[in-house]
């Protein structure tokens, strides 16, 4: 039988003679083909395990898949914008990659920032202009957007915890005027608080770099035309409906370039210029254009800024209350407890004041007991209306 086991299958096989040796023969070749059968399964699954002392061959992916694979970082891109082609690509720090496919149909404008706050300068370049955002002109170097697609209202927003809660917006404004008090702004007033300059104001870039350093954000007031100019009027270089109408914004540059490292542009004055749809669709397309939002100090009830900047998509934020109409300390600490039941009541607000002493020391002191009963004092720009940010 041993012979047979190893002898291949169906060669010099003997012919039958006869019945009965046939029969003898039966069992023996049933035995045969079953151990044939175990022996040939057995090699079978032998030749089907892997090959435990060679590891698998690596899969070589073309330089396409490549690109659009994500690196190791962040799990989301920071950035979508549009390209002139029409097709969108993605950014990660300083790589651009491409992504195929049609582009996100929510997607307007050059920019679109996934994760807020990823674009924000670092705390110990705060008070360095970024060159990337900077245009040189005859009126000095205007705020722009970056290659890339940043705006200022990226690069220079302050910071926020990011936490779910009660937020308040403080705008202490005027500052660049008085020395005494633009000095006791940036020293007493918490990080949180956005301190806003006059154009027309002293010594802005050494001041600009003291509270940049100290954490704040920064507006720019740029002076608008108010009802009675040119009798009433808040500055030299005032920018008046008619020029915004005709596209001439040589006033509004002669203000931007007077600082840097701002988020955005507040009025100053300028409530007609506010009523003026004509005069504020070209202003705010120039504002947007440069990567700025624009903040109106909630002064004229007239203003239609709201409708036109979110009709144009432009990044647009107000005052709801003015918190030093009355200048006494209580009088102040009553519309600051007035902002905290509107920001309890809807999550968030807006106050502005302006930076006389009592102001900055009420304003110092209630932040300080607002924080204690959970609020958090942001910026401005994180309580914005931004078209081109999705948190």
């Amino acid at each position: 039988m041993r012979d047979e086991l190893y002898r291949p299958l169906g060669q010099n096989l003997q012919p039958v003679r006869n019945g009965p040796r046939r029969a003898r023969r039966l069992p023996k070749l049933a035995a045969a083909l079953a151990c044939a059968t175990v022996a040939g399964g057995s090699a079978l699954a032998i030749l089907q395990q892997p090959d435990f002392a060679r590891p698998p061959a690596p899969i070589v992916a073309d330089a396409s898949s490549a690109a659009v694979s994500a690196p190791a970082g962040p799990a989301e891109p920071n950035v979508v914008r549009m390209a002139e082609t029409g097709g969108v690509t993605v950014t990660r720090g300083n790589e651009i990659l491409p992504v195929s496919g049609a582009p996100d149909p929510t997607t307007t404008g050059s920019i679109r920032v996934f994760a807020p706050g990823s674009l924000r300068q670092p705390a110990a370049m705060a008070a360095t202009p970024d060159e990337a955002l900077l245009e040189p002109s005859d009126m000095g170097m205007l705020p722009v957007r970056a290659g890339d697609g940043r705006r200022p209202l990226d690069v220079y927003a302050g910071a926020t915890s990011g936490a779910l809660g009660t937020r308040i917006a403080i705008v202490v404004a005027g500052l660049g005027i008085s020395q005494t008090g633009t000095q006791q702004a940036v020293e007493r007033l918490p990080a949180g608080v956005t301190l806003a300059f006059a154009a027309d104001g002293n010594s802005l870039d050494r001041w600009m770099r003291n509270a940049r350093q100290t954490g704040h954000e920064l507006l720019l007031q740029a002076p608008l035309e108010p009802f009675g100019y040119p009798e009433i009027s808040p500055a030299a270089n005032t920018q008046t409906v008619d020029d915004a109408a005709a596209g001439r914004f040589d006033a509004l540059h002669q203000a931007l370039g007077r600082m840097t490292n701002y988020v955005g542009v507040m009025n100053y004055m300028g409530a007609r210029f506010n009523a003026e749809p004509t005069a504020l669709e070209p202003f705010l397309a120039e504002i947007s254009r440069r990567g700025l939002l624009y903040m109106d100090d909630g002064s004229s009830s007239r203003s239609l800024a709201r409708d036109v900047a979110v009709a144009g998509r432009v990044p647009f934020a107000a005052s709801d209350l003015l918190l030093d109409g009355d200048r006494t300390p209580d009088a102040i600490r009553r519309q600051l407890d007035a902002l905290e039941r509107v920001a309890r009541a809807r999550g968030t607000a807006v106050g502005v004041a302006s930076a006389f002493e009592t102001s900055v020391d009420t304003i110092a002191a209630w932040t300080r007991e607002a924080e204690a009963r959970g609020i958090e004092i942001v910026p401005v720009s994180a309580l914005a209306l931004d078209p081109e940010a999705r948190g």
